[in-house]
């Protein structure tokens, strides 16, 4: 089985607590984990966005794993929706849309994984507010005018559709700089948040050396309490 899908039903056993996004799930002691820089696996934290990173060896293979509550750019309403859609199921997966809204960040090949995402929407409008390629949308564009108007509204880019694929080409890369753009001043508050933390991870790290998982998360909370702050202004957005 593969090693994200096997730790997720672990996680999960007795009641669902664990959801896989983007490939990712929760490590499990048992595995010899240890920390990666990031913040300490605790509700203060990762209730204010930031993300624990760990790290095990696993048949021949380095399993790197993030643990994240409140994704960046999921409302919310979107955040209770996942759980709902999840709820009863062996092993969960976030939906397209929530997905895609996640990978609104700033690396270049995630906007490629979007326009795929969009492709597979059930919902017309979710095809149109998130779709990434030019052709489509014209052809949805001609398929259903009267819901790409109704929409142009929320997704500035959608009036760009009549003036041609040139123009609308033009317009979907100024909108992936601006969500890049976005995402970087998002990330840098956090790294801002993290100067000190930063600073310290060096010694911490070679502190949690060899500890068990509980043991090097008591020591690496203890640091973290004086140095990393629970809640990053703008973070969530």
């Amino acid at each position: 089985m593969n090693i994200y899908l096997g730790l997720t039903l672990k996680f999960n056993s007795g009641q669902l607590r664990a959801v896989l996004g983007g490939g990712q799930a929760v490590v499990l002691g048992e595995y010899g984990t240890r920390y990666r820089f990031g913040a300490p696996m605790d509700v203060r934290w990762l209730s204010g966005g930031w993300s624990a990173h760990l790290e095990f060896h696993w048949e021949g293979l380095r399993v790197r794993t993030d643990f994240v509550t409140r994704p960046p750019r999921l409302t919310e309403e979107a955040l209770l929706g996942m759980w709902r859609e999840a709820a009863g199921r062996e092993i969960a997966f976030a939906g397209a849309r929530d997905l895609a809204d996640m990978k609104k960040t700033n690396r270049e090949k995630d906007y490629v994984v979007i326009g795929e995402l969009a492709r597979r929407m059930a919902d017309l409008d979710d095809q149109i507010l998130y779709s990434r390629s030019a052709r489509d949308l014209m052809r949805l564009a001609e398929e259903h005018p009267q819901r790409l108007r109704h929409l142009a509204g929320k997704r500035p880019v959608l009036g760009c559709v009549k003036q041609g694929r040139a123009a609308l080409e033009a317009a979907l890369d100024a909108e992936r700089r601006q969500l890049i753009r976005a995402n970087e001043e998002r990330l840098a508050r956090y790294m801002e948040a993290a100067k000190s933390w930063a600073d310290a991870w060096p010694d911490l790290s070679r502190r949690m050396e060899g500890l068990s998982l509980p043991e090097a998360h008591e020591v690496m909370v203890l640091r973290a309490e004086n140095l990393l702050p629970f809640v990053v202004p703008g973070g969530l957005e």
